[in-house]
């Protein structure tokens, strides 16, 4: 082999090298991020549904409450936390909807509440 075929041979290996770091090190920061924005997300999801609720005068000790009492039927866990995702105000008072993520020791479920008069029941 002569020297120039080397030297070429050795940049084409080292930018090889380096192209496929530069391609997991991506695919990592990328996985990262995409976990900080979906926390992000669902932050912002959860807050924009709890301003919504009490723009529509909805009492969220009531729904709170309905939904641990709807959540106690179904399952023996004990609940660690609620997050009110999402809010559906449809027209009319009967046609209402909250939706919860019930957050329990063992993960968490998704829990559909519809109104019904002034009583908050599942879905």
């Amino acid at each position: 082999m002569h020297t120039l075929e080397i030297i070429v041979l050795v940049i084409v290996v080292v930018v090889l090298a380096l192209a496929i770091g530069g391609y997991v090190a991506s695919g990592r920061r990328h996985r990262a991020d995409e976990a900080r924005l979906q926390a992000e997300l669902e932050a912002a999801n959860a807050a924009l549904a709890v301003a919504h609720m009490g723009d529509k005068g909805w009492e969220r000790s009531l729904l709170e409450d309905a939904a641990k009492a709807a959540f106690a039927d179904r399952s023996t866990a004990a609940v660690r936390e609620l997050q009110l995702v999402q809010v559906v105000d449809k027209p009319g008072t009967e046609d209402d909807q909250a939706v919860f993520r019930v957050i329990t020791d063992h993960g968490s479920e998704i829990l559909h509440l519809d109104r019904h008069g002034d009583a908050w029941v599942p879905q």
